[in-house]
């Protein structure tokens, strides 16, 4: 193949796709930079390691691509279990929208700011299964591809989750 059709290749299979694997980067190596550098990393390697993918589901295979970045990233740095999502909330998600009242908008905000301290208490695989299925919307057998997981490990690990997150929130309500 050509390495214009390679591009070509590259670009209808994972470019759309970049969104999803930066956000599970930033997720869970919780620094943006290191996000980036992730998903740089990442998107070089499927760029030269194509030729392996059989076909399927792109997103799933770069999302592979991205976690084991991630991890990698999470042992040379040396942070291996608590993650620093960040404090910051963007501005596009504390704006107000024209039916909320200063009240609702200062509860929804504090309600965004306990999730991301309780996600952020979960260990990384525990918090990737729920990153994967609440916020990218992915079914469990592509769970279980990006993980590298048996389906009913995804399945147990995604209810532990739920349970150690719902802990944590609840350790968080108590004390606010």
């Amino acid at each position: 193949m050509s390495h214009k059709a390679d591009v070509k290749r590259f670009n209808e299979l994972f470019v759309p796709h970049m969104n999803a694997a930066y956000n599970l980067a930033r997720w869970l190596t919780g620094n943006d930079n290191a996000a980036h550098d992730v998903v740089q990393e990442s998107a070089l390697r499927a760029f030269r390691f194509m030729d392996r993918f059989a076909g399927g589901n792109a997103r799933a295979w770069l999302l592979a691509i991205v976690r084991n970045q991630s991890y990698t990233w999470l042992k040379q740095s040396g942070n291996n279990r608590w993650i620093n999502i960040g404090d910051e909330i963007a501005e596009d998600d504390i704006a107000l929208s024209h039916t909320e009242t200063p009240e609702s908008h200062s509860i929804r905000s504090q309600d965004t700011a306990l999730l991301h301290k309780a996600l952020q208490e979960l260990p990384p695989q525990f918090r990737e299964v729920i990153i994967l299925k609440e916020l990218e919307e992915m079914a469990y057998k592509d769970i279980a591809i990006v993980a590298d997981i048996p389906l009913g490990t995804v399945m147990s690990r995604l209810a532990r989750a739920r349970g150690m997150l719902k802990t944590e929130l609840v350790k968080l309500y108590a004390h606010e």
